[in-house]
């Protein structure tokens, strides 16, 4: 399983990644864009989620279609989750602690692929041999790798 050291890694290795430490949390940017945050739970919110609220933050990441969130949502139910106020967004929350870490280094580079200029993304996928999804969705310009699942 996950840790934030994990976050940390998989966030600063991407390219043009900074992390910014300056408020109360954590948020990993791309230029001015975050990719990765720490989200602090509501009162409201924790009550909801009872014993499945993460002991501190959860990470929120952005997902590039209702579709990929609810990919994630599906494979991995005790991890990745949402709260009502993120219902409408492009978003996702991650319990860290419970996430694999294969499938949180995937987040949160999806997350940096949704967020980063257009020209670093693609020069990223190109160098890491991932393919450009010629069609373009949201984020940047449909920039997905080979071999998704369905939405992705």
């Amino acid at each position: 399983m996950a840790s934030w050291a994990d976050v940390r890694r998989a966030a600063l290795a991407l390219p043009g990644a900074v992390e910014d430490a300056a408020g109360a949390t954590t948020a990993w940017r791309v230029g001015r864009r975050a990719f990765a945050w720490e989200r602090l739970l509501r009162p409201g919110e924790l009550r909801a989620l009872g014993g499945d609220a993460p002991v501190g933050p959860a990470l929120g990441v952005r997902v590039p279609d209702p579709a990929a969130r609810a990919a994630w949502l599906a494979e991995h139910p005790g991890a990745f989750f949402l709260v009502p106020a993120y219902e409408p967004c492009a978003m996702v929350l991650v319990h860290v602690e419970r996430a694999p870490v294969e499938a949180l280094d995937e987040a949160v580079t999806e997350s940096w692929l949704d967020r980063a200029p257009r020209r670093a993304a693609q020069a990223w996928l190109a160098a890491t041999g991932r393919a450009v999804d010629p069609a373009p969705a949201t984020g940047a310009a449909g920039l997905r790798r080979s071999g998704e699942r369905p939405g992705r």
